[in-house]
């Protein structure tokens, strides 16, 4: 299949995903329209080949992966999606095929989270290939949700489960080496892992429950531990986390219990997408209702309080763990 010029290119496989207001990306710019007594929330994330997927991923989940995390960011804010902007770096390699299949995924994720695109960029790369997605949201005036706002007394509570994605990649890569771990995972866990890694799953219906009860949240995207030191620390606040409180799934429980090493992985890995959050306790019981109204697990970790002191974790025996690295850094 030959490949495209830039116009057919953009015609082709990314005009048909354009929303009302993008004027089928034959222009410089597109209108968002704001909703009356709504604030507008933006977030960028940036996927680069190698670093954050393998250069034989499936096309079209690394574009729902691109798209997702940023729907991730705006869940944490208690936002609605409004539409999103590409950049699109292609390598000298890239072929139609592929790019039909990235276009074909992301444009089923657009739907489904109604969040279209409203325009972008595309260029040559002479490195990686680089997926750049700007993200936009909506929510009432001064609703959204910050970062900063942890309280004394809040508990924290994190959505789903922790790990997956890491134990996902590690296990990919260790497998080649035949580690000794590898071999506790079944077929079954492995998929499931290898999902958690490649698609993550923003958590936008619990928008409304952050809104209404949470003094703070933040996506987890860097690491559990690393994530949690971050949002405390932004108001002079610490915590104690006993390990057994932190939410596993089945094969991370399995893995864990076969190999109690990868705790570490597990804790600081990052790729989680979950959501962290503060709520104070009078309103604890209401979040974890309407959380599980919304359909999903929410569950405690700990308790916010005064301090400077990075999280303390420790283990069934109360033994505190020294991790080298808590979250995942770019520099």
């Amino acid at each position: 299949m030959s490949r495209p010029s830039e116009d057919e290119l953009i015609a082709t496989y990314f005009a048909p995903l354009a929303g009302p207001g993008a004027f089928g990306l034959r222009d410089d710019a597109a209108i968002l329209a704001q909703k009356p007594g709504h604030d507008i929330v933006a977030t960028k994330d940036m996927l680069i080949a190698g670093v954050h997927f393998f250069t034989d991923d499936p096309p079209g989940a690394v574009a729902r992966k691109a798209l997702r995390v940023n729907l991730s960011d705006l869940a944490a804010k208690g936002a609605e999606p409004s539409g999103f902007l590409l950049g699109l770096a292609l390598p000298e390699d890239w072929t139609a095929h592929w790019l039909a299949g990235f276009a074909h995924g992301l444009g089923d994720d657009a739907a489904a989270y109604k969040c279209p695109l409203l325009g972008g960029d595309t260029v040559k790369s002479s490195g990686p290939l680089i997926v750049s997605i700007t993200a936009f949201g909506s929510v009432p005036a001064q609703r959204m949700v910050v970062r900063a706002g942890v309280a004394a007394g809040d508990r924290i509570y994190v959505t789903g489960t922790i790990g997956d994605a890491a134990l996902g990649l590690k296990f990919r890569l260790d497998v080649a080496q035949d580690a000794k771990w590898t071999h506790c995972v079944n077929q079954a866990d492995a998929a499931y892992l290898a999902g958690r890694t490649l698609l993550p799953r923003p958590r936008l219906g619990l928008r409304e429950a952050l809104r209404a009860h949470a003094h703070a949240a933040m996506d987890i995207s860097d690491g559990f531990a690393g994530d949690l030191a971050k949002m405390l620390r932004l108001t002079g606040m610490t915590a104690e986390v006993e390990t057994a409180d932190v939410p596993l799934s089945k094969a991370a429980r399995k893995i864990l219990h076969e190999a109690p090493s990868l705790l570490e992985t597990i804790l600081t890995g990052g790729d989680d997408y979950e959501i962290l959050c503060a709520v104070p306790p009078s309103h604890s019981a209401a979040f974890e209702a309407d959380a599980a109204a919304a359909g999903i697990l929410v569950r405690p970790v700990a308790t916010a309080m005064p301090g400077n002191a990075p999280p303390v974790f420790k283990d069934a025996g109360g033994r505190s763990l020294v991790v080298a690295q808590p979250s995942f850094r770019h520099f």
